[in-house]
């Protein structure tokens, strides 16, 4: 009788005990332990993979003869109902149950009983949730890439339409010389190819499997990690299993691609919003990207672009949360890389979106040329073609040339005038060192097309650049179309 009270209490304390635990455990864990250690709020984005890596992982143990081929048959095809499951809204994820790795694993015991235990034989929720995450990386990685490659192809055609129209180049947000708006977007065209090339080198960085490290020291199974590394499309397995458990630099890459992606993006859309001011006048955002203001009937707000620039400071905020997670960890695994799951997801959806909008104010925004143009000429942005017309055809030391310059745009300031105010006979009483020059010197038509070096903003070189890009662009192929 007393051995029957003994196993019954044993019995009911296994039962109170978190199944993940087993025997070490005689209470399960306290409910405010559950509420934060809980992740499955949010890990549950990663179910599609780890059923994949479950999947993978099964068959190695079969073709291994660490499971037989009954037991694998009955793993894969619980997996794939368990799949089929969550694909349909029919899952329940549960807190208790900690993850969504635990959460699958339980289901898959309901389905098809004991046999679901061996799915873990050689393998720890430590390699599990790494190679998790760094196949879901991998996707968004992919996903991005096809997203900006899109933003590339929509500026590289907006700047042929736009290849000669003339608008004021900035430096200090003051007048500075003439430039195209094609040329002007072209800039940000070369910044996008680049976070694409910053993409595809994260890729290829991450592309190591992390499967069969286990806990952190490997495993005695006689398993074969190769062959998981290639069902689930890796480069290799990762060398050392302790930094195949530790790793995260596979986040911080894709964090701080998406952080530099997000400023180019919030650079853009500081642009959009300046130039969409009256005051500017240059481009009109698309209806459909713009809000009214409550009490005054005549606004159209860049809502958009102000969304754009505003989603950066998110992003970056998630990069800066996990460098701090993880300065001081100790190898191997520790809870707090828990915490790399959230910024994750968070900044991949805001930086998807901030894209996607992109995209659309892109594509629909209106220029107006005339407007840009008679700008242009504005701030007396033509003085350095005179002073470069000085050196050519006076044989003057630039300094020199920029010295004089300099005295003729004061000399006209007092005159309340600007170069574009002058004539050729003014630049003569000025210095007859200007007798001959050419009136069109003074002209923004002139300033651009005379910028043909490499790289420079003549039309001829914009429309130049517009088709390298163009074929750089499509010459990134993403994973998905390999």
């Amino acid at each position: 009788m007393v051995t029957e009270n003994k196993q019954k209490t044993q019995k009911d304390d296994a039962n109170k005990s978190n199944p993940l635990w087993g025997g070490r455990f005689s209470t399960s864990p306290g409910k405010i332990l559950e509420e934060v250690n809980s992740s499955v709020h949010f890990d549950y984005k990663l179910a599609q993979q780890d059923i994949a890596g479950s999947i993978a992982h099964a068959r190695m143990l079969k073709d291994c003869a660490i499971i037989t081929s009954e037991d694998f048959d009955a793993i894969a095809a619980g997996l794939n109902t368990v799949k089929q499951e969550i694909e349909d809204g029919e899952f329940v994820f549960k807190p208790e149950l900690e993850d969504v790795h635990m959460n699958i694993e339980h289901r898959l015991s309901e389905l098809i009983g004991p046999v679901a235990g061996k799915l873990h034989t050689a393998r720890s929720r430590n390699d599990q949730v790494a190679v998790d995450s760094k196949m879901w990386v991998r996707k968004a990685t992919d996903e991005l890439d096809q997203l900006l490659a899109n933003t590339v192809e929509i500026l590289v055609d907006k700047a042929l339409v736009h290849h000669a129209d003339i608008m004021p180049g900035f430096t200090h947000l003051q007048c500075a010389q003439p430039v195209t708006l094609g040329h002007h977007l072209l800039a940000y065209a070369e910044m996008f190819l680049r976070d694409r090339y910053r993409l595809q080198t994260n890729r290829c960085r991450l592309n190591q499997s992390p499967l069969g490290a286990a806990a952190l020291a490997g495993t005695s199974h006689p398993i074969d990690l190769k062959q998981t590394a290639t069902e689930l499309w890796f480069r290799s397995p990762m060398r050392n299993s302790l930094d195949a458990v530790s790793d995260r630099d596979f986040i911080l890459d894709y964090l701080y691609a998406a952080s530099v992606i997000a400023m180019h993006l919030s650079r853009l859309g500081e642009e959009f919003v300046i130039w969409s001011t009256p005051q500017f006048g240059f481009i009109q955002l698309p209806e459909e990207l713009t809000a009214g203001s409550s009490i005054m009937p005549q606004k159209r707000n860049p809502d958009a672009a102000e969304l754009i620039r505003a989603k950066s400071g998110r992003i970056y905020g998630n990069l800066v949360s996990l460098l701090v997670v993880l300065k001081s960890l100790p190898l191997a695994y520790s809870r707090d890389m828990q915490e790399d799951k959230e910024p994750l997801f968070d900044t991949a959806q805001t930086i998807t979106n901030a894209v996607k909008l992109t995209n659309a104010m892109l594509s629909g925004f209106e220029a107006f040329p005339e407007k840009m143009q008679a700008d242009a000429i504005l701030g007396n942005t033509c003085a350095t073609d005179l002073a470069d017309w000085l050196v050519k055809e006076r044989d003057l030391p630039f300094r020199e040339s920029h010295h004089l310059i300099g005295r003729l745009v004061k000399w006209l300031e007092q005159q309340d005038k600007e170069l574009k105010d002058a004539h050729v006979e003014d630049l003569v009483v000025f210095n007859d060192i200007f007798s001959g020059i050419k009136a069109e010197i003074l002209t923004v038509r002139h300033s651009v097309e005379s910028r043909n070096s490499f790289g420079g903003t003549s039309p001829t070189r914009v429309r130049e650049s517009a088709l390298v890009l163009a074929v750089l662009n499509s010459q990134i192929v993403t994973s998905a179309e390999k």
